[in-house]
């Protein structure tokens, strides 16, 4: 690939970059084509690495400095208001000394190792009865979040791993905090759903707790006030 860099790869940088550098393949919008992917990897301004069904694309040092350098460089015509919103931040930029990285900041951190609890009872007996009523939909969002506020502490605005919640969840099958969680994801305007920045920070038990409902594996909750 020569220095050149096309409009479509710019905004490909410019999406990436917005995530803080690094983002799933599979989150980005709009669809990355592989030739398009490629030409970056060759050209040594993205790195990916096989997360799942999905790769993981972080922008490299190049791709960083590229992008410092030519914010008014052209994007796809359907992307005018990015293209102008750029310009305004290259200016300021100039005039204030700052370099692009320290405006985008790091990735937030995340959250550590959850504490083991102990269950809240003891399992049913096998052979039992375990036909209980499987809350409604209101219900099992009350649940989600009752459940995240005993993890940590009363405090919203904060990420819980999907392994502690779903081991606070213990009395609900698999399925049923799934749909929840889908719930959530579909829109839910007080949580969110996010990944690790870091893929290779994940345990055996993040990853077993991960929900993945079309192969893109979420591990933190996060519900705001």
């Amino acid at each position: 690939m020569s220095e050149s860099v096309t409009p479509k790869q710019a905004l490909i940088l410019w999406c990436l970059i917005g995530r803080c550098g690094s983002a799933l393949q599979s989150a980005i919008t709009p669809r990355i084509d592989k030739a398009d992917r490629e030409a970056l990897i060759k050209g040594r301004y993205l790195e990916a690495v096989r997360h799942g069904r999905s790769l993981r694309l972080t922008v490299t040092d190049k791709g960083w400095n590229w992008a410092g350098g030519h914010m008014r460089e052209p994007l796809p015509p359907t992307f005018r208001v990015l293209q102008d919103w750029l310009a305004r931040i290259q200016a300021d930029l100039a005039a204030t000394g700052r370099a692009l990285a320290d405006l985008v900041g790091t990735a937030p951190d995340e959250p550590a190792p959850a504490v083991p609890r102990p269950p809240a009872s003891k399992p049913a007996a096998k052979g039992a009865n375990t036909g209980a009523k499987k809350p409604g939909p209101k219900q099992l969002r009350a649940r989600i979040e009752t459940a995240y506020l005993a993890l940590t502490g009363g405090e919203r605005a904060k990420a819980v791993r999907l392994s502690a919640l779903r081991a606070e969840l213990g009395d609900l099958d698999r399925a049923t905090v799934d749909a929840g969680l889908a719930a959530i994801l579909r829109g839910d305007k007080t949580a969110r759903l996010s990944q690790f920045s870091d893929p290779k920070s994940l345990t055996s038990a993040e990853r077993e707790a991960a929900f993945s409902p079309a192969g893109e594996p979420f591990h933190i909750l996060w519900i705001q006030s």
